[in-house]
């Protein structure tokens, strides 16, 4: 097989390495014009859409929060009740992770997305109906727990279905699909707060179950995951589905050899580490430690780098700064959810094999952190000068803020993770990272509202010193993972394969050296060529 002599090859270097080009196919015309690649692009929309039902939800409560409608009809609730209605949508989502997880790993990554959206239908119609406040929770509950069947599975799913060169970007843009959905709730609160009616209000909370059922409607289109087939021994049936979407029909095709045989060698010395069974092995070996490390910190600071403010209670911190006007305030949360989609793509999800993920992470951290800053500093100048024209440039401030959140957190949160862990770990790892990450959520959706109403821009000194934090912490904790294929990344934290060092056989704890596995032999991809 030729080496890849077209426009592309600079960056399938970037995005995996120099010897992926050894088993590439030659391509004359761009993936855009490549018939099974545009067929699988087209399909993977419907996993990449679970992001956007989550989105929907955050662009929805902060619009519907600005309506007097809503505020009337549910007697106006206080800032511990507010916490209590976004939080149970978040505490329905952790304690749906752990039986999608299950089922992702036991049944195969779509099971689990078939409970998600009759959930989510039951959830939509109990909200969009609501009576009161105990019923709007309990709605609140249903959608998150939904939620869960969909944002466990899909970005896994995402990742091991998507095209090697463009595994780094489609995983990245994912969570990018967050802000399709927010931008979709945003501007339709914008456009129904003129209605006089509760209409007003009910009508974007059962547009929620607009992307459940396009997802639906397209479902059964989407293969199952090559990586999951492989460990299960249906090793033909993944060979299958990678000649059909990787190879446009090429049964003889080096890339499927290479990429069935990665996978089969990959996940065979795996399972001689890992139980593929518990929860323990993700801090068994000091690699899964670190691992794990990076996944719970990921999943902190993604709701503790201070944009949980702003993403529920969006209301509350623009009346610190004189901006109280129903239009106004719902205005500005549908151009920010706009400006957040563009800046998530553009300067984010499309950069993240061309920077680098370890780069994207300190330049956003530290561009945050100095936004913070004259965020806080300019919030306290106008409490003591009530200028409006330092409100309005709290307000520029906060997008300047966003930019910076977008282009590392947004797209590679849980990317990353997916990447970092290897196939017997991928589906629990996530599920650390987004426990981290519901329970900081959970933790925001009662501290915040409480902090805002009484100690006010006060509360945004706390974050510029979680973002110093989180800033030493990626410096010195995450690993650049550009420029290797999802199974080579393993080589990242575990050194290369059958160097000498100890691993740990998980169904009877005894040590093996690695030089008893060492006859696993990983092909290079120079040599399936």
């Amino acid at each position: 097989m030729g080496i890849l002599k077209t426009s592309n090859e600079g960056s399938a270097e970037a995005a995996l390495g120099k010897e992926i080009l050894e088993v590439l196919p030659i391509h004359h015309q761009p993936w855009y014009k490549t018939k099974h690649l545009v067929h699988l692009n087209l399909i993977l929309l419907v996993p990449l859409f679970s992001s956007a039902t989550i989105g929907f939800d955050g662009g929805m409560m902060n619009g519907l929060q600005t309506l007097t409608q809503w505020r009337t009809y549910f007697s106006h609730p206080n800032s511990s009740t507010l916490g209590a209605i976004n939080a149970l949508y978040p505490i329905g989502k952790l304690l749906g992770l752990f039986p999608s997880t299950w089922l992702s790993d036991r049944f195969g990554r779509k099971r689990p997305m078939l409970v998600g959206f009759i959930l989510l239908f039951i959830g939509t119609v109990l909200q969009g109906a609501s009576q009161d406040i105990a019923m709007l929770i309990v709605s609140r509950f249903v959608m998150g727990f939904g939620t869960a069947f969909l944002a466990q599975p899909s970005p896994i799913l995402i990742t091991e279905l998507a095209y090697p060169t463009q595994r780094g970007k489609i995983t990245s843009l994912y969570n990018t699909f967050y802000y399709v959905g927010a931008v979709l709730a945003a501007w339709s609160t914008y456009g129904t707060f003129r209605l006089a009616s509760n209409w007003s209000w009910r009508i974007p909370s059962i547009m929620q179950g607009a992307f459940p059922l396009i997802q639906f409607c397209f479902f059964f289109l989407i293969p199952e995951s090559p990586r999951w087939l492989v460990a299960q021994g249906r090793v033909e049936d993944a060979r299958k589905v990678l000649v059909k979407y990787h190879a446009g029909g090429d049964e003889a095709s080096p890339l499927v050899d290479y990429e069935i045989r990665e996978m089969e060698e990959s996940i065979q010395l795996e399972k001689l580490i890992n139980s593929q069974s518990s929860y323990i092995d993700l801090i068994r070996t000091p690699a899964n430690r670190k691992r794990t490390f990076i996944a719970a910190i990921l999943g902190f600071f993604t709701q503790w780098s201070g944009n949980s403010v702003i993403s529920y209670y969006l209301t509350l911190v623009l009346d610190t700064i004189g901006i109280t006007s129903v239009s106004s305030q719902a205005l500005i949360n549908g151009l920010l959810q706009t400006f957040n989609w563009f800046a998530a793509v553009l300067a984010g999800a499309l950069m993240v094999d061309r920077i680098g993920r370890r780069k994207l992470f300190l330049i956003s951290t530290g561009g945050m952190l100095a936004s913070y800053i004259i965020w806080t500093v300019l919030s306290s100048v106008f409490t003591t000068t009530l200028n409006q024209k330092v409100g309005n440039t709290v307000v520029a401030f906060i997008f300047i803020y966003y930019f910076f959140y977008d282009i590392a957190f947004t797209p590679l949160m849980p990317a990353y993770v997916v990447e970092i862990y290897q196939y017997t770990l991928r589906g629990r790892g996530v599920t650390a990272a987004y426990t981290v990450d519901y329970c900081g959520l959970i933790l925001g959706n009662f501290v915040n509202p409480v902090a805002m109403k009484k100690i006010g821009w006060h509360y945004y000194i706390l974050f510029c010193v979680l973002l110093t934090f989180s800033f030493t912490l990626i410096w010195f904790f995450f690993p650049e993972t550009k420029g290797h294929t999802l199974e080579e990344i393993a080589e990242v934290f575990d050194g290369p394969r059958g160097n000498g060092q100890d691993v740990e056989v998980n169904d009877d704890h005894e040590k093996i050296e690695s030089n008893k596995t060492s006859h696993i032999e990983v092909p290079r991809m120079a040599e399936v060529a």
